[in-house]
């Protein structure tokens, strides 16, 4: 019989009986297997995982302590098995012994799996670059040092290169990594490659070897304002992590091409034709050195054969909650990420909270619209009725582009901006929602802006508007051709900061603040990932100041 059919008998009988001849046998098929076929085994793996785990948890609750932990013992021995050869179990196996909620990898599984999958995708030569972008604190540089570490294990003769931007990180880094190799008590490095053993290590020079000693070591830290040029090279990986340190020298245009010629003349030299990229940080800026790498691999004919994928998690999701409120209280809560955005907010800083905690790099330079710029009110509008509640609306199909509108409500030259619709699901989802918030806020005109590709979106919006037995006018008009979308919202500009009043941070549904962020995030200068918000604004002020041309016609005469 081959391995997989002995497998699958021995798996049929430990269903059926857990006995401990069972469960040893069914642990050295699977270290048999492994030396034919170890990724096989990954998957074949996880079913007796479960297995074994489902038992440990049984016996735990019947008290029999005793065979709870003889599970437990065979629940290791699996990712023992298949940990050097899969990241996500090695990341289990490592930190074992250590209480739940003292690890790094469990409490962060959930979140970082996809990271941990495009990391192993890099290894295994599905990907050769990859772009990963995160808020401050959340373990990614933690995640980092576990990667090298199997890294390490797996093969000790390639060489891998770390770098940042300071000799500090890049000492902390190597600090932590002997951290996880020496302690082997809380990590578990030397039990899944029991035939590795650290050969040299460097303080000075931050390196590690492994099993020999080498030119080039198994792990180099060096900073990317240190010495590279001969003193390191890399045909494993080579990893970039922060190289751009401080706002000063994000804001900084002279300070980011010195960073970006540092790793083009210094760094990517470094490594060897199949050295795999990994790129990681907080996306300060569009001329960043993660920035400018991901233009060149996307736009560049020369580069295109490169395979590259780009994992941004920013601070919040689409439903304005926390994507790190991790188990046990180790992330970030909604709430907590909600006072850090309306900090930057009162600070008139939006482009920092954009970069570093929503992976949006913008340019500081050019951009027209600022918190502190804006007119605010905290929800009550005047006593009087409004002289006209209006919606004007940059509708879309879906695939990423926005339907964005503002409901306004008028009081003389003054608009409150009382509701938004702001949405990038498709039009069965964002024409009933335009006629929702229509019906709510007591609209009497619509607008709804016509190209091409939109002409037929009227009618849809007209029949939600019947199906809820709501009537407003609702028209559409086309944008003007005579200047470019862009030139449009700036020339509006002044009439949106002077006339139009917008909710307060606190005030503000999780649409409502996505609504900002892009409006925020608009500039004149450079590429604009998304624009719906600030023209949905500059249609709402030509409405606001239009003017009717008066019409004359010839009539019979009536006297």
């Amino acid at each position: 019989m081959d391995n997989r059919s002995v497998y699958s008998a021995v798996f049929d009988a430990l269903k059926q009986r857990q006995d401990r001849q069972t469960c040893k046998d069914m642990i050295s098929c699977l270290v048999n297997w492994s030396y034919e076929d170890p990724l096989a085994v990954v998957e074949a793996a996880r079913p007796v995982r479960k297995l074994f785990s489902e038992c440990m948890a049984e016996a735990a609750r019947s008290g029999d302590y005793e065979k709870a932990e003889r599970f437990r013992s065979h629940t290791y021995d699996t990712l023992l098995i298949t940990a050097p050869n899969c990241l996500d179990d090695y990341m289990q196996a490592l930190e074992f012994d250590r209480p739940v909620r003292e690890r790094f990898y469990l409490p962060r599984r959930a979140v970082l799996l996809p990271f941990v999958q495009a990391l192993e995708d890099m290894t295994y030569d599905r990907l050769d670059e990859l772009f990963l972008s995160c808020p401050p604190r959340v373990g990614k540089t933690t995640l980092l040092m576990i990667y090298e570490t199997w890294l390490m294990g797996r093969n000790s003769e390639l060489h891998n290169l770390y770098t940042s931007y300071s000799d500090i990180i890049t000492g902390a880094f190597y600090s932590g990594i002997l951290e996880i190799l020496r302690d082997n008590v809380t990590y578990k490095w030397g039990d899944i490659f029991p035939a590795a053993r650290i050969k040299s290590t460097k303080a000075d020079e931050k390196t590690i070897d492994i099993d020999r000693n080498k030119r080039y070591k198994t792990l180099t830290c060096r900073s990317l304002y240190g010495t590279l040029n001969g003193a390191c090279d890399a045909d494993g990986t080579l990893i970039a992590d922060d190289l751009i340190g401080s706002i000063e020298e994000a804001m900084s245009k002279d300070r980011l091409v010195n960073a970006w010629s540092k790793v083009d003349n210094n760094l990517l030299p470094r490594a060897k034709e199949h050295c795999k990229i990994l790129w990681i940080g907080t996306r300060w800026s569009m001329i960043d050195p993660m920035g400018l790498r991901e233009d060149l691999l996307r736009n560049d004919a020369q580069f295109k054969g490169r395979r590259f994928k780009v994992i941004d998690l920013p601070a919040m999701n689409e439903n304005d909650e926390s994507n790190f409120d991790y188990d046990y209280g180790v992330g970030f809560s909604t709430e907590y990420f909600r006072q850090r955005r309306a900090s930057f907010e009162r600070m008139g800083d939006m482009a920092s909270w954009l970069a570093q905690y929503m992976c949006t790099p913008i340019e500081r330079e050019g951009t027209v619209f600022a918190p502190q710029d804006m007119r605010m009110f905290n929800g009550v509008l005047p006593e009087q009725d409004p002289d006209r509640v209006f919606l004007a609306t940059d509708p879309a199909w879906g695939g990423g582009d926005y339907v964005a509108g503002p409901v306004c409500a008028q009081y003389g030259d003054d608009v409150y901006v009382v509701d938004v619709v702001f949405t990038n699901e498709d039009k069965t989802k964002s024409q009933p929602d335009i006629a929702m918030k229509a019906k709510r806020n007591s609209v009497g005109y619509l607008q709804i802006e016509a190209n091409k590709m939109t002409e037929d979106y009227k009618d849809g919006v007209e029949n939600a508007l019947k199906s809820i037995g709501y009537h407003c006018t609702v028209q559409t008009k086309p944008a003007p051709t005579s200047k470019s979308k862009e030139q449009r919202i700036f020339d509006k500009a002044p009439d949106i900061k002077e006339h139009f009043i917008f909710l307060e941070d606190g005030k503000r549904s999780k649409e409502y603040q996505m609504f900002m962020q892009q409006v925020y995030s608009f500039k004149i200068t450079g590429k604009n990932k998304h624009d719906d918000a600030p023209d949905s604004l500059a249609m709402a002020a030509d409405m606001l100041f239009r003017k009717q041309s008066p019409a004359a016609r010839a009539i019979p005469r009536l006297f």
